[in-house]
């Protein structure tokens, strides 16, 4: 009996440490897999934070414009000089290639607060700055696991497509120096079209909603529209087969309609939106299972980006005021190219210019005085240089139009200057004219920079540096010019409008760009 009691109370104890155990492992398991059911989309977009704040993204710094005498980090803890790796910017270098004037030099190092190497952003208009955002974006997205729904499983299994997928032999015609990477292009481009399907939300009252306009410098949001909601092979019914959900409402008549009915702030016009959104989650479960996050708008309209920074935030947006300083979201939103479109009939219209060798003006710009920096390039270069044509506003008859053409058409490069926006129409103008854009415009994002090498066909310059414009461009060698040249007229096929959309054309590349964020979301 002695023996019997110790072995009972023995085999108690061990007894209730299994059920110890056995609780701690449900309870481990509860928070496993609380955290995997955790709302999956609302904490992987990567904000970036306006120029000239002063902090630190994902430890790379963020620059002002402003001129300092020599690099300078501005952190949290204060200033501090740091060294450029491989630095060409000694006083008098001004020409393209020199840190002044192009986009080649794009970081310096520091240490942080642990000691570690790290690079910083020397300008945030730095196309491999942007890359570099697009990049970190990506990885923060993956870098928690997601509950996985029926259509994020098969776009899981595209993206892996997408990035271990064999090199492609056949381009199909395209020029591989025109793009970042083209064989992972072409195998995103056809898994686009035989996987990607759009649900299009019916609601929505004409003109704001379902009325393209097909004209003018807003036109490609109209553009968009019609053609989508034409689309069989994206298109589908049944809202459970969609990878997307499309918002089909136009910027440009939200702003205008209401202007004509009964002048509005902008916070009705946001409110407008919230309401349309409102309905749309009232009315299906897909906006509030993701927050919008599997959404998409095409807006062209300069306060579109306002419109949408609050209620319409995690929606993928298709934006032509693609403005990073100003809330546009590199990984998530995407650049929607501006195209001045005067015939509805015939969106290609004049398309083609003069060869090389009958090109004997430098550089041309002609437009209105919107913004600081459109006058500031008319004082310092208008009637300054025979070979840089520079004028203000041309007039709106047939003749001045002709002439306009005229001049981009016969001009080496063609001056894309923001206006109060960071975006310029002419920018896809000068494509279609084969003329080589020069983008002046701090903190764009240009069209498609996730696929396309723009540096391989456009010149940047920083907008501090517009009285160096003449020499920048002498700078340049005609060798090197006649390159982007001849890459112009190869990538003008990716802005062109088609009444039938066409392989590779400007409404599938917007759509590639939408499909992209949302793969790699």
């Amino acid at each position: 009996m002695e023996i019997k009691r110790p072995l009972k109370r023995l085999c108690k104890v061990q007894i209730l440490r299994l059920l110890v155990l056995i609780i701690s492992i449900v309870v481990v398991v509860f928070i496993v897999i609380s955290q995997l059911v955790t709302f999956p989309y609302k904490s992987y977009t990567l904000n970036v934070p306006p120029v000239g704040k002063g902090i630190l993204v994902n430890e790379t710094a963020v620059y002002n414009n402003s001129n300092v005498s020599g690099p300078v980090l501005r952190t949290l803890s204060g200033e501090h000089k740091i060294e450029v790796n491989g630095s060409n910017d000694e006083e008098g270098c001004k020409g393209y290639g020199c840190h002044n004037g192009s986009l080649f030099l794009q970081s310096g190092m520091k240490r942080n607060d642990s000691g570690q190497t790290v690079a910083v952003a020397l300008e945030p208009t730095r196309l491999s700055y942007m890359v570099s955002v697009l990049e970190s974006a990506v990885a923060a997205r993956f870098s928690k696991n997601k509950l996985l729904y029926a259509r994020d499983r098969e776009l899981k299994n595209a993206r892996m497509k997408i990035e271990n997928g064999p090199m492609l032999g056949s381009t199909e015609g395209l020029h591989g120096s025109l793009y970042r990477n083209l064989s992972r292009f072409l195998r995103s481009y056809k898994l686009m079209e035989k996987t990607l399907k759009v649900y299009i939300y019916k609601e929505g009252k004409k003109p704001i909603f379902h009325d393209p306009k097909l004209r003018g410098i807003y036109a490609s949001e109209g553009w968009f529209m019609k053609l989508m909601e034409k689309s069989r092979n994206f298109v589908v019914r049944d809202p459970r087969k969609a990878h997307l959900f499309y918002l089909p409402f136009s910027s440009l008549k939200l702003r205008n309609t209401s202007q004509e009915r009964t002048p509005k702030s902008r916070k009705d016009l946001e409110q407008h939106l919230k309401d349309y959104t409102s309905l749309i989650a009232g009315k299906y479960p897909f906006w509030n299972r993701t927050n919008g996050a599997d959404h998409f708008l095409v807006a062209c309209h300069d306060w579109a980006m306002e419109l949408t920074k609050d209620h319409m935030v995690n929606c993928i947006r298709s934006l032509c005021n693609s403005n990073l300083a100003r809330g546009f979201k590199i990984g998530k939103d995407t650049t929607l190219p501006a195209t001045y479109i005067r015939s509805a009939e015939n969106p290609v219209q004049d398309l083609g210019g003069n060869p090389p060798s009958k090109r004997p003006i430098l550089a041309f710009f002609a437009g209105g005085m919107h913004g600081n920096l459109r006058p500031v390039l008319l004082q310092t270069w208008q009637d300054k240089d025979p070979d840089i044509k520079i004028f203000g506003p041309m007039a709106r008859d047939i003749e001045s139009k002709a002439k306009y053409r005229m001049y981009m058409k016969s001009s080496k490069y063609c001056i894309c200057a923001r206006g109060h926006e960071v975006y310029s129409p002419r920018i896809v103008e000068a494509l279609y004219y084969e003329c080589v854009p020069v983008i002046i415009s701090d903190n764009y994002v240009p069209p498609f920079f996730e696929v396309l090498n723009w540096e391989a066909f456009a010149v940047f310059v920083l907008e501090k540096d517009v009285a160096n414009l003449g020499r920048i461009l002498r700078s340049i060698p005609d060798k090197k010019y006649l390159e982007m040249q001849k890459r112009v007229k190869m990538v003008q096929q990716h802005f062109i409008w088609h009444k039938m959309p066409v392989k590779f054309d400007l409404f599938h590349m917007i759509l590639h760009s939408v499909w992209n964020s949302r793969v790699f979301m």
